[in-house]
Formats: structure tokens, C-alpha cells, sequence
């Protein structure tokens, strides 16, 4: 086909989880992308635009595209980056075989230069392969820093009722109004004289997580008397952490009331 008739698709994308900050908006982009079109005299047969991340194929926008593409909607792409169109293999080998089987004729980046050649192809690769790249570096550093922080004895994550997450010490500290309803909840179930939906009912009424506007479930009481960090240990996927936070009860009390929910989970037998 002609270059002169040659059509394009615009592809924009951004997500509210994208790692690098200095990627542009989805305005930005489109605002440079139709300037660097109009400029190239690429006309554009359509403009897709996506919000969610390229880490995992799947992307709905972009997958309507590639099938304009097959479909012979246009013969190119336009792109802020390669990075844009894939941040997996997957998606990555996608565009790359319809350049492979002419289905795209030409990908136009204003910062990366792409031609449909062997050499073109497989710096292309490369692009595709360092977006990867720098997506697993990225969740590999982000998971190395979770685990420092168990070590640490520091739980990396929302803190529980009866505790306040300290954003300035980036710590965990005692809620000093939960945290007495917290331990209340432990000492009633202990006694084995309340069941769960009883117990709810208690608590709910004096108040705990008032703090939250938000109104106890049964299942909510019973992970919360699971929890092994009220006794100061941290469990996260599977692992036990010694935490460096004040635990709210005593491990026998814990104890305690794992011993009563076993109890009864353990169905009784009917009389014949």
C-alpha cells in the first residue's frame, strides 16, 4: 500500500498504577501525538485510549485495536513509546507478528525511531523487552522492601482495628480508643459463653470501629480474633514476623480463644 493512503490508529495510554511518574498524561499524550500526526501528515482513522496497565495482556482497548488492525481498519500505529503499546511479552510478540505478516506497515513514535526492517524489528524487541524489564526490576525491588520491613518488624500495610497507622514515624501505633474494645472482644469470646453473632452484637453496640463509620460483619470478628498481630506477631503470606508494634493482649489469650472457635467449628453429633 501507498503511503499516501496509509491510515493510523493512535494509541494512549496511562494507568492509575503506572510506576514512572514522568510518563505523560493521557491529555498530554494526545495533545502531542495529534500535533507530531498532523505535522507527519499521518491521518488518524481512529483514536484508542486506555487506563490500565500493560504489565498483563488482556487490555481491552488495546485488544480492540489489534483486531482493527487485522481487520484492516489502518495500517499503523501511533504511539507516545513503545512502552505504551506493551510492557509484557505477550502483548509485545502481538505487534510485533502483525508487522511480521504486514499487517502493520509502519509504528510512528515521536522519542523512538521504528522501521519495518529485520534491524527495526528487533530494536523493537529490545524496547518491548527493556519495558519488561523494568517492570519485574520494579516489582522484584518493591517485594525486596516488604520483606525488609518484616524483618524490621514492621507490618507493610493498613493497620488493623485497634491500631493507627503513624504516616510521619511510618510505624504503627496503639489506638488508644479501639484498642480497649479490641481486647474486650478477645476477653468475651475467651469465656466460650458468646457466639460470633452474639458477639457482634455487644461490640458493635459499644462502639467498636465507630472510628471508621463503619459497622462490624460477623466474618470481620471472626479474622479479627484469628489475628496473631494483637499478640505482636505479624502474619503475611503464610510467614510469622516478630513485630516491633505493642501487642493488645497476651498470647495465652489468644491462645485461648483459638482453643474456643476450634471448639465450636466441631460439629455435634444427633441423638439417634
Amino acid at each position: 500500500m501507498e503511503k499516501s493512503n496509509r491510515r493510523y490508529f493512535l494509541y494512549a495510554r496511562k494507568s492509575t498504577d503506572e510506576p514512572d511518574r514522568q510518563i505523560l498524561s493521557i491529555e498530554a499524550q494526545l495533545a502531542e501525538l495529534r500535533d507530531y500526526a498532523k505535522k507527519e501528515g499521518l491521518p488518524i482513522a481512529r483514536e484508542f485510549i486506555e487506563h490500565k496497565t500493560a504489565k498483563e495482556p488482556g487490555r481491552e482497548v488495546f485488544n480492540e485495536m489489534v483486531a482493527g488492525l487485522e481487520q484492516g481498519g489502518a495500517q499503523g500505529i501511533i504511539a507516545w513509546h513503545p512502552d505504551r503499546l506493551a510492557r509484557n511479552s505477550i502483548d509485545g510478540g502481538r505487534i510485533i507478528y502483525l508487522v511480521d505478516i504486514g499487517k502493520v506497515l509502519e509504528l510512528k513514535f515521536p522519542t523512538f525511531w521504528f522501521d519495518p526492517t529485520p534491524q527495526g524489528k528487533f530494536m523493537l524487541s529490545i524496547a518491548f523487552g527493556q519495558s519488561k524489564y523494568f517492570i519485574d526490576n520494579l516489582s522484584e525491588n518493591v517485594k525486596r522492601g516488604l520483606r525488609q520491613k518484616l524483618r524490621n518488624g514492621i507490618l507493610p500495610a493498613l493497620a488493623p482495628l485497634g491500631y493507627l497507622n503513624d504516616t510521619t514515624a511510618h510505624t504503627i501505633v496503639v489506638d488508644q480508643e479501639m484498642a480497649p474494645l479490641v481486647r474486650r472482644t478477645f476477653e468475651l469470646y475467651a469465656t466460650g459463653k458468646y457466639p460470633l453473632r452474639e458477639l457482634r452484637r455487644i461490640m458493635n453496640a459499644e462502639g467498636l470501629n465507630k472510628r471508621r463509620n463503619k459497622e462490624l460483619a460477623t466474618s470481620n470478628y471472626q479474622r479479627l480474633l484469628v489475628n496473631p498481630f494483637f499478640y505482636g506477631v505479624i502474619k503475611y503470606l503464610g510467614e510469622l514476623y516478630e513485630g516491633k508494634h505493642t501487642p493488645l493482649i497476651s498470647k495465652s489469650l489468644y491462645d485461648k480463644c483459638q482453643e474456643v472457635m476450634r471448639a465450636k467449628s466441631i460439629p455435634t453429633r444427633k441423638k439417634v
